[in-house]
């Protein structure tokens, strides 16, 4: 098998060999052997491996473990467990699709709200039934409540009851706070919204950028979590061609 040096590997995949021990330092690609003047020694399988990072890296997608994720799913990739690193993939992606339906479901929730349509049902939930339902974090709950972004009803016994109303107020933080919205920004948006159903919402959020608002914050996040899936679907070709090309002993090379 052909072998490469440091800096032939910074050429091909166009980056700084620094970047390349970078990689290496932090696992997303395999350890690679290295000569007796102790230079180290790359291979096809570094290349491959070089390319599916970077790829995978190239959509900062962050919300609910999403980034963590896809980090594991390079790292098991360099380890050179293949097969493992496809059943991630797979479930990244899908989580992915999920998220992308949680956003549309968003902005169906923001233009009902503002347009003051009633919903079908009326209902009450509990903290984890709500936790479960949204996949929302109980601590995220509590966070949201404690920082003012909603105000849960108890009953009398002291347990928390949320309303219809909580819920879809809950639906629309949670897209804000993966769009990396502030809490603060987000709670300026809530009441301006509950003073005013017409208030300007670009003026109310004022962050990241002056020009947005919820409807094109949902547009955006959906735009990059489908780009996001389709890089996610290529990773699984290329885990399945790295499978077959390099699942094999003599793929690693000799030191010299």
């Amino acid at each position: 098998m052909k072998t490469y040096k440091t800096t032939e590997i910074a050429k091909i995949i166009g980056i700084h060999p620094n970047t390349v021990r970078l990689y290496e330092e932090w696992g997303f690609i395999p350890k690679p052997e290295r000569q007796k003047n102790g230079y180290r020694v790359f291979t096809d399988w570094h290349i491959a491996q070089f390319r599916l990072a970077r790829l995978a890296f190239q959509m900062e997608v962050l919300q609910n473990g999403l980034r963590k994720k896809i980090i594991e799913v390079v790292k098991t990739a360099a380890a050179g467990d293949f097969d493992r690193a496809m059943s991630m993939t797979a479930e990244y992606r899908s989580q992915l699709q999920q998220e992308q339906k949680n956003a549309e479901e968003a902005i169906d929730i923001v233009q009902r709200l503002l347009a003051g349509k009633p919903q079908a049902k009326s209902f009450t939930m509990r903290r984890k039934e709500v936790s479960d339902c949204l996949g929302i974090s109980m601590d995220a709950l509590r966070n949201w409540e404690m920082n003012g972004l909603l105000t849960i009803k108890r009953r009398k016994n002291g347990y928390r009851v949320y309303t219809e109303e909580d819920v879809l107020r809950l639906k629309i933080i949670r897209v804000l706070r993966c769009a990396n919205y502030s809490l603060e920004a987000i709670l300026r948006l809530l009441h301006s919204l509950s003073a005013d159903p017409d208030t300007d919402m670009k003026t109310a959020l004022n962050t990241p950028r002056p020009d947005d608002d919820i409807i094109s914050v949902c547009d955006r996040l959906i735009l990059s979590l489908q780009a996001a899936e389709q890089n996610a679907q290529t990773i699984l070709r290329m885990l399945q061609e790295m499978k077959t090309q390099f699942d094999k002993p003599s793929t690693i090379p000799p030191v010299f």
